[in-house]
C-alpha cells in the first residue's frame, strides 16, 4: 500500500516524540511494517565525533528497538581479551586473593581477539587462546629517604603494584606472532594493590577471549548509550529582551540572539545540545511560540571504551 498523506498535527505526532505524546502508534495508511529494502534506503550513520576514547555517531531512520539492539551488541558481543585465570604463589598483601583476581580480571589487555581461539570447556591453555603475564613485586624501604620522609612513593621502594608491572611471557609462536606489537595493559598506571615494607606479590595471569554477556570484564565499551535528536521549533518571532530570557532556558549553544533588521531576535542554532529540560515551558510569555519534540527516528549515539 502506498503511503497515504497525513493531515500536518497527525503526521507531527507519527514522525516526532511530543511531550504527551511518546507512545508508538498506528496511522490510517501507514505501513509500519518492518521492510527490508526500506531500512536499507532510509538507514544512515554519520560520524559526529571521534577520539582516542569515545566516539559519538548519529543513527538515522530506525527504530528504537533496533538502536537499543546494536548498543547491546556493542555492550555484550563483541569479544575482547581480559584476565580469566589468576595462579597465585605468594600474595602477603593486606588485599584478599580473590579481590586481587578480580581487580586483574577488570585491567583492559590491548590485544587483538581475532587472533584468539575461544576457551573450550574440555580443552587447556594453548598459545592459540591465551596469554600468559607475570606479575612480581616487593615492597622494601627506601634506604636513600629522609628519616621524616611521608610520602610512600620516596619512603619505600615498590610501594604500589601498577597495571605496568605485567609482564607478558610468550608461548609458543606467540613472540613471533605479536613481536612487534606485544600484548600489554592498554593503561599502565591502574593501581591493582598498595604494599609496604615486607609485603610481596607473585602471580601468573593467563587472558582467554571472551565476552561482555559472560561478564563484564569482556565489554569493550565502559558505557554505551543514546538519546533521541532535540528539535526546537519556534513558532512566532521571539524578540528584544524576551530572545534574551529565550536563550537562558536553554544549555549554551542552543540558542542565540542575533539581529534581524536591527531587532535581537532568538535563533535555534544546535538543537542536538539540547538537554531536554523543558524549561522554557514553565514561561507563560513563551505559550504558543516555541515547539519542543523529538526526531522519532534519530538518535544520537555515545560509547566511551577501551582503546584496543
Amino acid at each position: 500500500m502506498k503511503d497515504a498523506q497525513l493531515p500536518e498535527n497527525v503526521e507531527l505526532l507519527r514522525s516526532r516524540v511530543v511531550s504527551g505524546s511518546d507512545y508508538p502508534n498506528q496511522y490510517p495508511g501507514i505501513d509500519n511494517g518492518f521492510n527490508l529494502e526500506e531500512f536499507k534506503k532510509n538507514f544512515k550513520v554519520k560520524i559526529q565525533r571521534l577520539s582516542k576514547h569515545s566516539v559519538e555517531f548519529d543513527l538515522i531512520g530506525i527504530d528504537a528497538s533496533i538502536a537499543n539492539a546494536f548498543r547491546r551488541i556493542m555492550i555484550a558481543e563483541v569479544p575482547t581479551m581480559a584476565i580469566e585465570k589468576v595462579y597465585v604463589m605468594n600474595n602477603t598483601s593486606i588485599i584478599q586473593d580473590e579481590v586481587v583476581a578480580h581487580r586483574l580480571g577488570l585491567i583492559p589487555i590491548k590485544a587483538d581477539p581475532l587472533e584468539f581461539d575461544y576457551m573450550t570447556e574440555d580443552g587447556g591453555p594453548t598459545d592459540l587462546n591465551t596469554l600468559v603475564f607475570k606479575l612480581k613485586k616487593k615492597c622494601e624501604f627506601n634506604p636513600e629517604a629522609a628519616a621524616d620522609e611521608t610520602d610512600p612513593s620516596k619512603k619505600y621502594i615498590n610501594s604500589f603494584v601498577l597495571s605496568g608491572d605485567l609482564v607478558w611471557e610468550p608461548k609458543g609462536n606467540q613472540e613471533e606472532k605479536f613481536g612487534d606489537n606485544p600484548p600489554r595493559p592498554v593503561h599502565d598506571d591502574i593501581v591493582i594493590a598498595k604494599l609496604r615494607p615486607g609485603q610481596e606479590m607473585e602471580m601468573e595471569l593467563h587472558c582467554q577471549k571472551g565476552l561482555g554477556r559472560e561478564h563484564a570484564k569482556w565489554s569493550p565499551v565502559a558505557t554505551a548509550s543514546y538519546r533521541i535528536l532535540p528539535e526546537i521549533t519556534i513558532l512566532e518571532p521571539i524578540t528584544g529582551e524576551d530572545a534574551e530570557d529565550f536563550k537562558k532556558c536553554f544549555v549554551d549553544g542552543v540558542v542565540e540572539v542575533v539581529k534581524v533588521n536591527g531587532v535581537k531576535t532568538a535563533k535555534v542554532v544546535n538543537a542536538r545540545k539540547d538537554t531536554v529540560s523543558r524549561e522554557v515551558l514553565r514561561h507563560e510569555k513563551f505559550d504558543n511560540k516555541v515547539r519542543l519534540t523529538r526526531v522519532r527516528d534519530h538518535f544520537i549515539c555515545k560509547l566511551i571504551f577501551i582503546s584496543f
